[in-house]
C-alpha cells in the first residue's frame, strides 16, 4: 500500500495507461478500484492511419508514454490496451515490460496478464470469447487465448461496423448484450468480454451469480492492481452502486 501523505490515494496510486480516444478505461476502473486509491492516467498514443500499427506501437512506445509522468511513480501501472499484446510477440512484450519496470520501479501489468491472473484464479479452462473486434484482430485475439492454453470453445463478434479499432468506442454494453447471452449458453467456465473499450460492468452487474462466469478486460485489470498493491480484490458489492449512479439516468443534467 501507498505511504504517502498525500490528501488522496490513501491506499495507492494506481497509474493507467489508456488509448488515446478510449473514453471507457477511466470510467470503469474509477467505479471498481477502491475510492482511497488515487487514479492517475496517461494516454498511449501512436500517429499511425493504420489500426494495427497504432496498437503495436502503444505497447512499443509504453516507456516513452510512461515518461510523460515525470517523477510520478504510481505504486502499480496498468497497461489497458487488450489488442496490443494479441498483435506483438508476447516474448518482445515481456522484455518491454521487464525493462521499464527496472528502471522505473513499479510493477507494470498488461490488460491481457490481468485477464489471465483472473482467469486462473478461478480455476477457468474452457472459455467463449466476446470479440468486438475487426477480422483481422479477432483473428488475432483468438489465436492468442489457443495459444495460451485455454480451450476457445466459440468466438462471438460483436459488429463494430467498421474496421477501424477505434469503431469500438462509439458502442455501449447493449450492443454486446445479444452475443454474450449467446455465449452464456455455451458449456464454458467463463465468457470472456475483450477490449477495454467496450462497457461491460452493466453485463457483469447483470450476470452476477449466474454461470458460467462473465469477465471483461476492465475488471481484471481494477483487480490485479489492487492485488499487487496488496488490497482486497473488490467483490461486485463493492462497487454495484457506484455503478447504480454512473448509470443513473434519472438525475437532471445541467444545460450547456
Amino acid at each position: 500500500m501507498s505511504s504517502r501523505s498525500n490528501d488522496y490515494g490513501r491506499d495507492a496510486t494506481i497509474g493507467i495507461g489508456t488509448p488515446q480516444a478510449n473514453p471507457t478505461v477511466e470510467a470503469e476502473l474509477r467505479i471498481v478500484l477502491p475510492p482511497a486509491c488515487g487514479l492517475v492516467v496517461n494516454r498511449l498514443t501512436s500517429a499511425s492511419s493504420d489500426p494495427m500499427q497504432r496498437l503495436r506501437d502503444y505497447i512499443e512506445r509504453l516507456e516513452i508514454s510512461l515518461d510523460d509522468f515525470d517523477t510520478l511513480r504510481p505504486d502499480a501501472y496498468g497497461f489497458a490496451c487488450t489488442g496490443s499484446s494479441y498483435l506483438i510477440d508476447a516474448d518482445e512484450e515481456a522484455r518491454i515490460i521487464e525493462r521499464i519496470e527496472k528502471r522505473l520501479g513499479y510493477p507494470i501489468v498488461t490488460a491481457v496478464a490481468a485477464i489471465r491472473w483472473h482467469l486462473a484464479k478461478l480455476g477457468v479452462k474452457r472459455i467463449a470469447l466476446a470479440s468486438p473486434y475487426p477480422p483481422g484482430l479477432s483473428e488475432a485475439a483468438s489465436a492468442y487465448w489457443s495459444g495460451a492454453g485455454f480451450d476457445l470453445v466459440e468466438v462471438g463478434r460483436i459488429d463494430t461496423g467498421s474496421g477501424d479499432t477505434r469503431s469500438i468506442y462509439t458502442l455501449g454494453s447493449k450492443d454486446a448484450r445479444q452475443a454474450v447471452e449467446a455465449m452464456a449458453q455455451l458449456d464454458v467456465d467463463a465468457v470472456l468480454l475483450s477490449g477495454t473499450g467496450m462497457p461491460s460492468l452493466k453485463l457483469i452487474d447483470d450476470a452476477a451469480g449466474c454461470s458460467p462466469t462473465l469477465v471483461s478486460s476492465n475488471l481484471c485489470l481494477a483487480n490485479r492492481l489492487c492485488d499487487l498493491v496488496g488490497l482486497p480484490v473488490p467483490a461486485p458489492s463493492d462497487w454495484q452502486k457506484r455503478l447504480a449512479d454512473a448509470l443513473d439516468t434519472s438525475r437532471e443534467v445541467p444545460a450547456r
